[in-house]
C-alpha cells in the first residue's frame, strides 16, 4: 500500500514538472521582400504558440497549428502520395534545399526546423507543393495571430 501512495506522489510530482515545460520550437521563418510589411521573423512551437518579430503574440488556431505540422512532414520527407500509398524518404529540408528567385520576386522565405532549412521566392520556379502551403500559412499566422498587415 505504502508503495502505491509513494509510486502516485512522484508520478504526481512529475506531471507537475512537465506543465512548466516549454514547447519544443516547430520551425522559425525569415520573411523578406520589396514590399512595405513584408519583413517578419516568425517562430512557431509544437504547442501553438507564435512569436513575432521577437515578441510573444499568442496563440495559433488548432487548425493552423494542424496544418503547420504537416507542412514539416511534407517538408522533411514524411508526405504520402495516398493515390499511391507510398511514403517519400526525403524531403526538401533534409536536402536544405534553397531555390533562386525568379524574375520579379516579391517575398522570399527561409525556414529552419530540427530536420533542415530551406529557402525560396514567390517566384522560384519548381516549388513543392508544401512551399505555397507555407507561404499560406505564414501570411495567415502574421495577419491573424501576428496582427500585421500581410
Amino acid at each position: 500500500m505504502r508503495l502505491r501512495v509513494a509510486s502516485a506522489a512522484v508520478l504526481a510530482a512529475l506531471g507537475l514538472a512537465a506543465c512548466g515545460t516549454e514547447s519544443p520550437d516547430l520551425f522559425v521563418v525569415e520573411r523578406s521582400g520589396s514590399i512595405p510589411g513584408a519583413r517578419l521573423s516568425l517562430l512557431v512551437k509544437d504547442g501553438g504558440q507564435v512569436r513575432c518579430n521577437g515578441r510573444d503574440a499568442g496563440m495559433m488556431s488548432s487548425a493552423q497549428l494542424i496544418a503547420a505540422r504537416e507542412v514539416v512532414r511534407e517538408l522533411a520527407g514524411g508526405a504520402v502520395d495516398r493515390q499511391n500509398d507510398v511514403t517519400s524518404s526525403e524531403g526538401p529540408l533534409d536536402r536544405n534545399l534553397v531555390l533562386p528567385p525568379g524574375p520579379k520576386a516579391i517575398l522570399r522565405y527561409t525556414l529552419r526546423a530540427e530536420e533542415g532549412r530551406i529557402a525560396f521566392s514567390d517566384t522560384s520556379a519548381d516549388q513543392p507543393a508544401a512551399f505555397f502551403k507555407l507561404a499560406v500559412l505564414v501570411r495567415g499566422l502574421a495577419k491573424g495571430v501576428c496582427g500585421l498587415p500581410r
